[in-house]
């Protein structure tokens, strides 16, 4: 049973990533998707960016940053969304990047051993805050419109990137993951960062109630997260927002997907900010209106009622670095 759970985190983890972006030089020289690289703290680091067919660098963009999940890569995530954020910034009028990380995974602060970015300690901040600066200059990025959004590993770092690079990042929005107990203990932001959460309530890996990472019963443990509750309340508390939060329920679009989606709003929060929950009742490890990378028996269920590209585009638009 050990052996079986441990295969079932691996492809978790990794099938629905299989794809590795290659590195180019070449990303943002003509709309579309393409490959790209910088050098940061001493390593190539490559990524994929869209950039809109009406793109006009001599014009300030907003710039959303998509992080892929433990074991994923920037392709994979662009895919994982369904395209749906290529597909808004088309319309909207901003750029979107998909960094890759290091082996597969961000350095998110929670010091497990399990993965290089981990055990080196990979700059990942240092990557990040580079590639915004490269971005800036190569693609016309506004720099008051740059924000984080990302699954999993990817939600935890962009809550680390909150945290450590709250000057340059305006908002993140966090899916299928709460917070882990070490980001919960690092120093307060410089700022308020408006934070819209979007988990599952029976995500099979990250425990609704707080707890270990990884499958229930199995030997891999990858880390430890608190109750979803308790994230809202750390980032309640660190954006001076006022209780009690306003409580709606979404549309139920699709009756068949098995979940339902409820909103809690908090504030007014400081500095204009907002935190924000969309609890996904029945979700799992997924990306809401995404890709069903994965069997609903071992990832869980992809609520069809929201579509998080567009809530967390809609939540982004509102909040700008002052």
């Amino acid at each position: 049973m050990r052996i079986v759970t441990a295969l079932l985190v691996s492809m978790v983890l990794a099938s629905p990533y299989s794809h590795r972006a290659g590195a180019a030089s070449t990303a943002g020289e003509r709309p579309g998707s393409a490959a790209g690289s910088i050098v940061a703290g001493g390593l190539e680091r490559t990524y994929r960016l869209y950039v809109p067919p009406t793109h006009d660098r001599s014009r300030p963009v907003p710039l959303v940053i998509a992080l892929h999940g433990g074991g994923g890569t920037g392709a994979a995530m662009e895919r994982l969304t369904g395209g749906g954020l290529n597909r808004l910034a088309t319309r909207e009028g901003f750029v979107v990047v998909y960094p890759d990380g290091v082996d597969r995974h961000w350095n998110d602060g929670r010091g497990v051993s399990d993965y290089r970015a981990h055990r080196e300690n990979i700059d990942d901040i240092g990557f990040i805050s580079a590639l915004i600066d490269h971005l800036v200059q190569t693609q016309g990025i506004d720099r008051s419109r740059v924000y984080a959004t990302g699954i999993s590993n990817g939600g935890l770092f962009s809550q680390r990137l909150a945290r450590e690079l709250a000057p340059r990042v305006a908002a993140i929005g966090v899916v299928a993951i709460s917070m882990s107990d070490k980001i919960a203990l690092m120093r307060a932001p410089a700022r308020p960062v408006s934070v819209l959460l979007m988990p599952g309530t029976e995500d099979p890996l990250v425990p609704w109630a707080g707890g270990d990472i990884g499958f229930p019963g199995g030997a891999r443990k990858v880390g430890k997260v608190l109750s979803v509750a308790e994230t809202v309340a750390v980032w309640v508390a660190l954006n001076h927002c006022a209780p009690p939060p306003s409580v709606s329920w979404e549309p139920d679009r699709d009756p068949q997907d098995g979940t339902r989606v409820r909103r809690e709003a908090y504030g007014p929060c400081s500095e204009g900010s907002e935190v924000v929950l969309y609890a996904v009742d029945g979700g799992g490890h997924t990306w809401p209106g995404g890709q069903q990378y994965l069997p609903a028996r071992i990832v869980g269920r992809t609520s069809r009622d929201v579509d998080a590209n567009e809530l967390i585009w809609s939540f982004f638009k509102k909040h700008a670095v002052r």
